[in-house]
């Protein structure tokens, strides 16, 4: 079974944890977009591993790991999770982790340019991580960015490193911002490469032997569908295909190699950086802050929290083809008497059941709300769907009929013993 892992919101859906607990049964997991832009969460035995780069079957011993071609790839950002995750006493072995030779580098100087464009954007700036990730992908599209496989060639890399640290410094230099000596990025990232060099290789041919020998490839994707160049809330997106087409041009893999996509959701909305948000609601962001929720594994950033918004999430599924759904966070709302469901928007008086795409109509979008009870009660211990409150089971069941996928797994809390798989 070969299964895509798809965020159908602003990322942050706790997808690393629902990866987590599916490559147990996974020969294989793989990393299609993105960089360490992302951030996900996982706890294992009551020990804590933020993964930022790694796919998050690292954690396990006899599962391999591949960081696709898709990827922007920060190699001094790799390095420094690899040893951080190393100390924590996960071996990470080239057998373990293979990188493609075809990821495009993050360098240094991409991330003052990310830094660059917010500062230029001023009150309209997108609310980026700043981690280069947009200019590393501008560089891809441009062709005029280096791949791995690029660095393999020391003196055609060092070549196009001084010539692209020249063009970058004119531009930070307008913004009073740090320049770069060419040097100083050349040193720094050969440094970072060199500990990489056992990871690199040409994946695609151990994931198509993999997939005609029957084996499991969980393909794990990265921030969520409303974050999707293509899909998301433009221009307040991410640089990369987030959904589950992503996962296929980010890895060499086709289509037909894919049985399953499990969409991620929370019981309820968050989102950071800038942006439409219909649902936000502030009394629902301090009382899961208070509780020490929603903070950013990346930036620490506090999350936006809001109401369930079904409109995005029907949406999500459809240009997923989601056949099943992960809600996750489920006791985050047991404290509360009244839940509220976001069925449609209402804009300039008309009903939308999806979300628009003209960025002036974000503005003026009223959510609809149903209303449902709540459960009062603790669900942090429950282990199987049954035990479950029969409320929050109606608010599941509901959930999924207004988004058109059945669910297939519940989470009550951020540890591996917390998933609950529905019948």
């Amino acid at each position: 079974m070969n299964t895509i892992i798809s965020g159908l919101q602003w990322g942050d859906e706790g997808k690393g944890k629902i990866v987590d607990y599916l490559t147990e049964s996974a020969d294989v997991v793989v990393r299609g977009q993105g960089g360490n832009n992302a951030g996900h969460t996982v706890i294992a035995k009551g020990v804590k591993y933020i993964l930022h780069l790694l796919p998050s079957g690292i954690l396990w011993d006899d599962k391999v790991n591949v960081i696709g071609n898709g990827v922007v790839l920060d190699p001094i950002g790799l390095v420094e999770e690899i040893t951080r995750i190393e100390n924590q006493g996960i071996r990470i072995t080239p057998d373990k982790l293979r990188i493609s030779d075809r990821a495009h580098v993050v360098l240094p100087y991409h991330k003052e340019l990310d830094a660059a464009r917010e500062a230029a954007l001023g009150d309209q700036k997108i609310g980026t991580t700043k981690r280069g990730i947009g200019p590393a992908y501008a560089d891809k599209i441009n062709r005029c960015g280096l791949r791995m496989a690029d660095l393999l060639d020391r003196d055609f890399a060092i070549a196009q490193i001084t010539r692209r640290t020249a063009e970058a410094n004119e531009v930070l230099a307008r913004f009073d911002l740090p320049t770069f000596e060419a040097e100083q990025v050349i040193e720094e990232t050969y440094r970072a490469f060199e500990r990489l060099r056992p990871h690199i290789d040409n994946p695609i041919p151990v994931l198509h032997k993999a997939w005609k020998a029957g084996k499991s490839i969980l393909f794990e994707g990265a921030q969520g569908t409303l974050l999707d160049i293509d899909y998301g809330t433009y221009p307040f997106v991410t640089s990369s295909n987030t959904t589950a087409g992503g996962s296929c041009t980010g890895s060499g893999l086709p289509p037909t190699a894919i049985d399953a996509v499990i969409g991620v959701c929370k019981a309820y909305t968050t989102r950071v950086g800038s942006g439409p948000f219909p649902t936000g609601d502030e009394g629902l962001s301090e009382y899961l802050h208070g509780l020490g929720r929603e903070f950013g594994a990346t930036t620490g950033r506090p999350r936006g929290c809001g109401w369930l918004d079904t409109v995005l999430l029907r949406f999500a599924c459809m240009v997923n083809g989601v056949t099943g759904l992960a809600v996750t966070n489920l006791d985050g709302l047991d404290s509360y008497d009244t839940l509220s469901i976001c069925v449609s928007y209402e804009i300039d008086g008309t009903v939308h059941d999806l979300p628009p795409a003209d960025r002036s109509a974000w503005d003026r979008a009223k959510p609809v709300y149903e209303q449902l009870p709540g459960w009062k009660t603790d669900t942090s211990s429950c282990r199987s769907y049954e035990e479950l409150p029969a409320a929050a089971k109606n608010y599941l069941e509901r959930l999924g009929e207004l988004c058109g996928a059945p669910i297939a797994f519940v989470g009550v809390g951020p540890d591996r013993s917390q998933t609950i798989v529905v019948p």
